[in-house]
């Protein structure tokens, strides 16, 4: 399945692109997997062995570096009768079980039934994305929920992409939903391109496409949002960590809002049907970090849903029920666009509840003080949003000194810190230790500036020293360690002789 492209039924599109041409006709079908491919199964248990639901059987090198685990299917247990290693396709016989059920490579799951664990766990470790302002701010776990509402043109669909591209999870499922098809071309001829820059392979061997285009339909695009979890369930009952971008929930909640008005069901709000919320609370229900059947490693399903309201409503029904459900709200600002501010995630209105719990992991894997810094760099553009109010009516020279260092400083965290370039080949990805050190210098030099105001150094001195403007090359700068103890030596050199 990995680096396949299905429709919301699971119809692979390039086998049916050679059947019928561009568009898909009705009542055409397909199987999801190639049957005339064989594998090359390698058999970890033996005749005899005691097996239930979720026992993995064997494994095949799927892609190079992930393998992919044969399991027994969660509602079967039993003893083996009989299994042998070799090269099979995919509905070939690999063996036996004592109560005549036969093992395949592949078997069948119902996408709108959750696949059962053995038990939940807590989710302690986060995803790491690579995006400062997600990492830094409001970071989202390994098992969590996240929720990416935004008006048109606000970036919902780069910032999935980005998310897509580099997560640091296992295995991506990207369920293009009810969105333009030209989002999709762009995954697909980006993707192949792209390096995972941990195992050094291609973005596409790790990731499953499902693209329901707007121009598709309804029905099918109904359907892919459980189709796409549910593939995404399959590689977490392996023990992979795996997340899923759902681009737009909206266009979902539509697809239902259809389907239910050809049923004749009474309508809810704005149309859409009365289960609305609960359809959704299911769905995002199925995101978690678990103790898969039958085996003790644990795997995670981490689910990122886009949410398209109309006209950046954020009062209407599915924003309204997805913030109900979720942990992690990522605000995209039109504004902030406007502005050219991307990725446009508007730092006031956004939130995560993940960050208390994900405290520890990132005192002791990272910094000490990473968490005091985040709440520094938090409490500094809070209290620039208050001081903007009376720079819009006086001006920001009429504010006494120590207040002009806050914007100051404010203003270095936004155009530094969470500013990002997705299209720049550095600064598309940064590591959580470069961004701890931008968010440490921006601080050390609002150290400095509040000193040598305490020194009786004028405001307009200090925003003359030229290592502040030279640390904004910081993003694009390969070896940042190095360049960022250079800027912070030339820094100190410069306030000292202020």
């Amino acid at each position: 399945m990995l680096g396949s492209i299905y429709d919301g039924i699971q119809r692979p599109l390039p086998i049916l692109i050679k059947q019928m041409g561009d568009f898909i006709k009705r009542g055409v079908d397909a199987p999801g997997l190639d049957a005339q491919k064989k594998w090359d199964f390698k058999a970890l248990l033996k005749n005899g062995d005691s097996v239930s639901g979720g026992s993995i059987i064997g494994e095949v090198e799927e892609n190079p570096g992930i393998m992919h685990k044969i399991m027994v299917p969660p509602n079967q247990n039993g003893k083996i009768k009989e299994i042998k290693s070799g090269k099979f396709t995919v509905n070939d016989i690999i063996g036996k079980l004592d109560n005549g059920f036969e093992l395949r490579l592949k078997h069948n799951w119902p996408v709108r039934v959750a696949r059962p664990v053995a038990s939940k766990l807590k989710p302690e470790f986060p995803l790491i994305t690579g995006q400062r302002i997600f990492d830094a701010l409001f970071p989202l776990a390994k098992g969590g929920v996240a929720a990416i509402p935004g008006p048109f043109g606000a970036g919902k669909t780069v910032s999935q992409q980005q998310l897509a591209k580099w997560s640091d999870a296992d295995i991506i499922v990207y369920v293009g939903c009810g969105e333009r098809g030209n989002e999709m071309t762009e995954v697909l001829t980006e993707f192949p391109r792209l390096i995972d820059p941990r195992s050094g392979k291609p973005l596409m061997n790790r990731t499953v496409l499902i693209a329901n285009t707007s121009n598709m339909p309804v029905a099918a695009r109904e359907a892919s949002i459980y189709t796409g979890v549910t593939i995404a369930e399959y590689y977490r009952d392996m023990g992979y960590s795996v997340a899923l971008m759902a681009d737009s929930t909206s266009r979902w909640a539509e697809a239902m809002r259809e389907i239910s008005s050809r049923l004749e069901e009474m309508p809810g709000e704005e149309g859409y049907p009365a289960y609305l919320s609960t359809r959704l609370a299911q769905f995002y229900e199925r995101a978690g970090r678990v103790i898969p059947l039958g085996t003790k490693k644990e795997g995670s399903v981490s689910i990122i849903g886009a949410v398209s309201p109309p006209g950046g409503d954020f009062s209407e029904p599915v924003t309204q029920s997805t913030l109900r459900v979720t942990k992690c709200f990522w605000a995209l600002d039109a504004k902030l666009a406007q502005r050219r501010h991307f990725p446009s995630i508007n730092w006031l209105t956004s939130y995560s509840l993940y960050l208390n719990v994900l405290d520890e992991w990132f005192t002791s894997k990272v910094a000490p003080d990473w968490m005091q810094n985040v709440g520094e760099i938090m409490s500094i553009l809070q209290e620039e949003e208050k001081l903007m109010e009376i720079v819009q009516l006086v001006g920001s020279d009429a504010l006494p000194e120590r207040q002009q260092i806050v914007l100051q400083v404010a203003r270095m965290a936004r155009e530094i810190l969470l500013q990002q370039n997705a299209f720049h080949e550095i600064d598309t990805y940064s590591e959580l230790k470069k961004t701890y050190l931008i968010m440490k210098s921006i601080l050390h030099f609002s150290k400095l500036a509040n000193q040598a105001l305490d020194r009786n150094v004028r405001v307009q001195q200090m925003l003359q020293v030229k290592s502040k403007d030279k640390l904004a090359e910081v993003k694009f700068t390969r070896d940042y360690e190095k360049f960022i103890g250079e800027v912070t030596k030339e820094m100190d050199r410069e306030f000292d002789e202020l």
